[in-house]
Parts: structure tokens; C-alpha cells; sequence
């Protein structure tokens, strides 16, 4: 099953399956453990998606988080563990693939400074991230009508880059 999310650009679909299946050629018995994937981008702007992916591509980014009410607002499941997804560009286009290796959920004022600091955004500090992702998630809650509290509960995920190999962890 594929599923996309992506408030940015249209995604690159068959460029972003023709990267899966490569991975998958390389990978199979990953892929057979795991074989859903998601295509999507980083934020809800083809800026932020460039930001946050540009990150990731430089090593300070392994973690990533969103609001488990926007999985259900999208009608997506929540990521498992050794789940994956095709990260795409601001502009859509695929450009790694990455696969989650752990999961939480907690509320805002449970994340601690050591998930903030492997999310790898602002100065890494969690007033950094605290700061950001409240201006983030009261932006995007806004626009789908709803109001962002800090006891919505969020996913915290970590992840792994596993794809193209001369970006892979």
C-alpha cells in the first residue's frame, strides 16, 4: 500500500515508485518486513520541505514529529516501526528513502532535549524546538479548523536513511 501526504508541490509519483522499487530490488527482505511506504515531504511548504530534507541530507536530522491528529485528519495510519517512506522536495521529486527505527507518543510537554536535539532543527535545544513546533502545529491546525493544545498527543519518530546508498546512513 502507498500512501502520499504532501501540502507542498504535487508529488513525483512514478519517480517516487521507480525509487522504492529500486530499494526494494536492493532490499527485499527489509521491504518484505515492511512493505508500506509513504510519499511525502517534510512541512507544509515547499520551503520548510526543502529546510528540513536539506537537513536530513547533512546528518543533524534523524528525527522527525507531527501531531497524531494530523495522520487522522489525512486518513493515514500512524508509522510503525521499520516502516519507510519516500522523502520528496519541495518541488515533489523524490530524493531518499528512510525507515523508521523507533516510535513514541507523548504530549509536548513530555519530549525531551534529546529527541529536540536529534530532530536537528534551530540550535537543537528543546526551548528551540518547543518554540518552533508550537508556531508549526498552531499554523497547521489552523488550517485544517482546528486548534493546537499542548496535551494533543504527538508521534515522535526516528528514522534512518536507507536509500539512494551514497546517502544512507
Amino acid at each position: 500500500m502507498v500512501m502520499e501526504r504532501s501540502p507542498n508541490a504535487p508529488l513525483a509519483r512514478a519517480e517516487s515508485i521507480a525509487m522504492w522499487e529500486a530499494y526494494a530490488t536492493a532490499f527485499p527482505d527489509s521491504v518484505r518486513a515492511c512493505p508500506d511506504y509513504t510519499i511525502e515531504a517534510f512541512g507544509d511548504s515547499a520551503e520548510l520541505a526543502d529546510a528540513l530534507l536539506g537537513q536530513v541530507l547533512h546528518g543533524s536530522k534523524r528525527a522527525t514529529s507531527e501531531l497524531t491528529e494530523a495522520f487522522l485528519a489525512d486518513g493515514d495510519p500512524l508509522p510503525r516501526v521499520g516502516s519507510h517512506w519516500v522523502v520528496c522536495d519541495g518541488a515533489g521529486r523524490p530524493r531518499i528513502i528512510v525507515r523508521s527505527t523507533e516510535l513514541r507518543i507523548e504530549t509536548f510537554d513530555t519530549v525531551d532535549a534529546a529527541f529536540a536535539f536529534d530532530e536537528g532543527e534551530g540550535d537543537r535545544s528543546l526551548e528551540s524546538w518547543r518554540r518552533e513546533h508550537r508556531r508549526f502545529w498552531e499554523r497547521t491546525c489552523a488550517a485544517r479548523g482546528a486548534i493546537f493544545s499542548e496535551r494533543d498527543e504527538i508521534v515522535l519518530e526516528r528514522f534512518r536513511v536507507v536509500w539512494p546508498p551514497d546517502l544512507a546512513d
